[in-house]
């Protein structure tokens, strides 16, 4: 497992060594305030759920849109997902990849590494499969916006 902070933004950086600080169990109960802290989706995607992607790699059904404003690497990427309630970790990944990406920049947040969740230190607390959905979900956002900062 990796933890080091290497490669990531100041604020992802920043959670990685918040989790890392502490053990197994207070790393649950973080994730769940990261859950709690998840913004609200925008009414004009709960108006329209079809704007949104579904990440199928998570168990739970969560729903994800990237919007950039302007094209290039310098353009700001803003992030807002749909997650149950009910399904804590999945929000609480979804929570984690919002105050991490969103705000930055799409160079930024295309040069996140694929491992980021493994650096969470989260394996001992949740089953590899949660992990592989908050992967999946960093996967699609990075997708969106190489697509949209390329427009």
């Amino acid at each position: 497992m990796t933890t080091t902070t290497e490669g990531l933004p100041a604020a992802f950086a920043a959670i990685v060594e918040d989790f890392n600080a502490v053990g197994a169990p207070d790393r649950l109960q973080m994730l769940l305030e990261f859950s709690r802290n998840l913004p609200a989706l925008p009414e004009r995607y709960a108006e329209h759920p079809e704007l949104l992607e579904p990440v199928p790699e998570c168990q739970s059904p969560i729903f994800v849109v990237a919007e950039v404003d302007g094209t290039g690497g310098d353009a700001i990427v803003h992030l807002h997902f749909q997650a149950p309630q009910e399904s804590p970790t999945t929000s609480g990944f979804a929570g984690i990849l919002h105050e991490g990406l969103d705000g930055l920049t799409a160079a930024e947040v295309l040069a996140v590494p694929a491992d980021v969740s493994d650096r969470l230190g989260l394996a001992q607390a949740v089953s590899p499969l949660r992990l592989r959905g908050m992967a999946g979900m960093l996967g699609r956002i990075k997708r969106q916006v190489r697509e949209k900062s390329a427009a």
